[in-house]
């Protein structure tokens, strides 16, 4: 995920970390050992999830994590892409369906359809009913059309702000001057919800618009609901590539350059 380097850089400001410091965010594994009155899960059983909020700690081999932030992962979903699914999966669904609260017909813009929120956020759009304008480079766009985009501009040779108007919503995954522009492309009354303009929402230019930080949440029922639409086939496992953990930094890197299509996934053991 783009927060671990940005927690690894202090991108965030303000870390007080104490080293040596284990990050990572999301994680798939088998239950080794659970804590007195945990009922539902037992060892032995293959389980999904994220570290709950102010935790990090998935780039170990063994973590320990409350029960209830942690669902049981089906068997035709691999380790690997059950945690390429977890955060990216939480964060999209919360944003489109808690915060934004999509509705049919509506138009939503998508920055950075490429990545793994972005993907599975174009996913999840076209199931509630709307129409999708996202923006790539251009050696993506096949990749997102796949994906059910309507419409996508390559942001290196075209200014969204002059092709795009009237949207009923915005969901903004790169940040920066690109958060900032988004609200120039909201219909009177229209909203929009950021992710990568830290953890408050960016305060924009008009009084017509809302601006919008979801609250990411971490519990078992967001978890179970990324689970359901994989079984109906709305949602795709993203292009993953895998690294050894031993091989952190060059991930880092990749992740850092904001290129990235789909998901980075570490195999720890």
């Amino acid at each position: 995920n783009a927060a671990d380097w940005k927690v690894r850089s202090d991108e965030y400001g303000g870390a007080d970390l104490s080293f040596p410091y284990v990050l990572g965010r999301d994680f798939s594994g088998v239950v080794r050992t659970v804590g007195e009155g945990v009922k539902d899960i037992t060892v032995g059983d293959a389980v999904f999830g994220v570290c709950d909020v102010g935790q990090e700690g998935a780039y170990a081999e063994q973590i320990s994590i409350k029960a209830s932030i942690i669902a049981h992962k089906p068997d035709k979903l691999s380790h690997v892409a059950a945690s390429a699914l977890a955060l990216t999966g939480l964060t999209a669904t919360v944003s489109l369906e808690d915060t934004l609260q999509l509705q049919p017909s509506e138009t939503i813009l998508i920055q950075g359809g490429a990545g793994g929120v972005a993907g599975f956020a174009i996913q999840l759009a076209k199931h509630l009913g709307a129409r999708v304008i996202t923006t790539a480079s251009a050696a993506n766009h096949d990749y997102l059309r796949e994906l059910g985009a309507d419409k996508i501009i390559d942001y290196n040779t075209q200014d969204f702000t002059e092709i795009v108007s009237n949207c009923d919503a915005v969901l903004d995954t790169v940040g920066d001057k690109v958060a900032m522009m988004s609200f120039q492309v909201l219909r009177p009354g229209g909203r929009a919800a950021f992710i990568a303009s830290g953890a408050s929402a960016p305060t924009p230019q008009r009084d017509d618009v809302q601006s919008l930080r979801p609250n990411v949440t971490r519990d078992r029922p967001h978890l179970q609901r990324i689970l359901e639409l994989v079984d109906l086939g709305v949602i795709k496992v993203p292009p993953i590539k895998e690294y050894p953990l031993s091989e952190a930094a060059a991930a880092h890197h990749v992740s850092e350059g904001r290129h990235l299509k789909g998901k980075l996934v570490f195999k720890v053991r």
